[in-house]
């Protein structure tokens, strides 16, 4: 396979499905959701069986996306300082391993419901490790104003294999057992790992030392908190997550006891929802040419709404299925949204990290809204739960008139590469530091609070990317010199700190210059702080040091 390669932003945005490495991915993409899907049907009924309990029914789901919260931001690390192909290639590897164990362990009659929780744990933990350098691999495989539409057909392949895979799934556990589901799947996995062998993307050249993992970490959080923008798409995300999961973790329990059905049923319920998901994603372009991305999500919200309700309040499938399908679409259009957002919100050096984070609070709202309304539902019945769920999305929906997701379609977030490392009289290497960086601007009095006010997002950009003990020092004996200062942990983090210099930020860097007065550009001072040592040993009014 040729490396991977895309049309220039220009012109006429291409589909995605024509851009060869991509249409092969997201087959293969495809077959591995559809042997997801038929082992979430064999996962979900075997846990029926073993234990008739809605909230150990709803933990299922749980299971799988908890790792995705404790281990998406380490994982988005990993992605953004390792080869994706690489790291998606060992997560195939791993989720193969781990399904042919749990079809080992239901065909010997070994599974029991906490080891079942175990085994899909795990798979959790395979999907977190892959997820992120799936999602960011996207983004260099089409142009960026393809990328809503290459969001929307991933989510729709997820979807198809959610039509297909339940009622394929339920066939399978009906007819041979679950350990066939469980093998399907494992077989699925073969695929996707021969395209990602086959797969060379270009990769840039690095130009500092990998990260360590802790720093990448917390330079990922760090961007993701100091970034209003991200920060608002979290919060919506997080609250329509939550409330999402009152349907889709309580659904076998829906199939059985408001439905009065068997596996098959759920398998029609789930494909419903993935069929409703398809159309979503299909009409997702016509709506983005008409709609905000603010008002798609707030009336995908306000349908989920009414899809929660109906589910709650019907007792024949003639009407739950449509209910289904419309929760299906709203589903795949403000999760595909909020995707797409963090993505085009975020600079490549730490666009894995971001959506990591945006992971966790996606599938960290699925997993507590689904533990608590299997609580609810446990304890005060099912149609109470599924109607607290139709009340908490309403409250999402709301939430979107005091928290509208920004606008970032048009934010240029490619690096500046105009900054070059400069020379120095002193040797340092890449881990000298910590280094103390001084500029000197020279203010003329009435520009100085139109000043001030720039230096105040300075400085929150400056912190975003990585600084630390930001100050602005005004000379007592020069009113027109001012001095910004901050810290660095290394040399080598400093280098860093200017390479993540991006073209949105330029316009703050621009407006600074034009309040400094004079010919020459701000003076700029690097230092490194040195220890002293110890003060010398006292030797005593009679003794000078060195003598005996």
């Amino acid at each position: 396979m040729a490396p991977a390669s895309h049309a220039p932003d220009s012109g006429a945005v291409p589909s995605p499905l024509s851009i060869p490495i991509f249409r092969a991915v997201w087959a293969a993409n495809l077959a591995a959701n559809l042997g997801g899907m038929i082992q979430s049907v064999g996962a979900a009924w075997t846990m029926v069986a073993l234990a008739g309990s809605p909230q150990l029914v709803a933990l299922v789901p749980v299971s799988i996306s908890l790792p995705i919260v404790l281990l998406a931001l380490l994982s988005g690390a990993v992605a953004d300082n390792f080869n994706r192909r690489h790291v998606m290639l060992a997560a195939q590897g791993f989720l193969f391993c781990v399904s042919i164990g749990l079809a080992l362990c239901s065909w010997f009659g070994l599974l029991s419901p906490w080891l079942l929780l175990g085994f899909t744990f795990l798979v959790g933990c395979g999907t977190a490790l892959n997820s992120p350098s799936w999602h960011t691999s996207v983004s260099e495989m089409v142009p960026r104003a393809a990328l809503h539409s290459a969001v929307a057909l991933n989510s729709m392949a997820f979807n198809i294999a959610r039509t297909l895979g339940p009622a394929i799934g339920g066939v399978i556990v009906a007819t041979l057992g679950a350990t066939a589901a469980f093998l399907v799947n494992a077989v699925s996995y073969f695929w996707l790992a021969a395209v990602l062998l086959r797969w060379r993307p270009a990769t840039p050249e690095r130009t500092t030392p990998r990260e360590p993992i802790r720093a990448a970490m917390a330079a990922g959080v760090r961007y993701v908190a100091m970034s209003p923008h991200l920060t608002m798409v979290l919060g919506r995300t997080l609250l329509f997550g939550s409330g999402l999961a009152g349907v889709s973790a309580l659904l076998p329990v829906i199939a059985r006891d408001l439905m009065g059905g068997g596996p098959s049923t759920f398998g029609m319920m789930l494909g419903a929802f993935g069929l409703g998901a398809v159309g979503g994603a299909a009409a997702s372009g016509r709506l983005r040419r008409r709609f905000s991305n603010e008002t798609i999500v707030r009336l995908a919200s306000l349908a989920l709404v009414l899809s929660t309700a109906a589910v709650g309040v019907s007792r024949n499938m003639v009407f739950t299925l449509p209910a289904l399908m419309l929760g299906g679409a709203s589903w795949l259009l403000a999760l595909s949204t909020f995707n797409a957002t963090m993505q085009l919100a975020a600079p490549r050096w730490v666009v894995a990290r971001a959506l990591s984070v945006y992971q966790m609070c996606a599938f960290g709202g699925l997993a507590a809204g689904s533990w608590g309304f299997g609580w609810v539902a446990e304890h005060h019945g099912i149609v109470t739960a599924i109607f607290a769920a139709a009340g908490w999305q309403a409250v999402s929906a709301l939430v979107g008139l005091r928290m509208p997701l920004p606008k970032v379609d048009d934010l240029n977030l490619d690096p500046l590469r105009d900054w070059r490392e400069p020379e120095t009289s002193v040797p340092v290497e890449p881990r000298s530091g910590p280094v103390v960086v001084l500029i000197e601007y020279r203010i003329a009095p009435g520009d100085v609070p139109a000043f001030l006010a720039a230096m105040s997002e300075r400085r929150r950009v400056r912190r975003r990317d990585g600084a630390y003990g930001w100050s602005l020092l005004h000379d007592l004996s020069d009113a027109e010199l001012w001095l910004e200062r901050y810290h660095v942990p290394t040399w080598v983090d400093y280098v860093r700190h200017n390479q993540r210099r991006t073209h949105a930020d330029a316009a703050n860097f621009a407006r600074i210059l034009e309040y400094h007065r004079g010919e020459e550009r701000p003076r700029v001072r690097r230092m490194l702080e040195v220890e002293t040592g110890p003060p010398p040993r006292d030797t005593g009014p009679h003794e000078l040091p060195g003598t005996v």
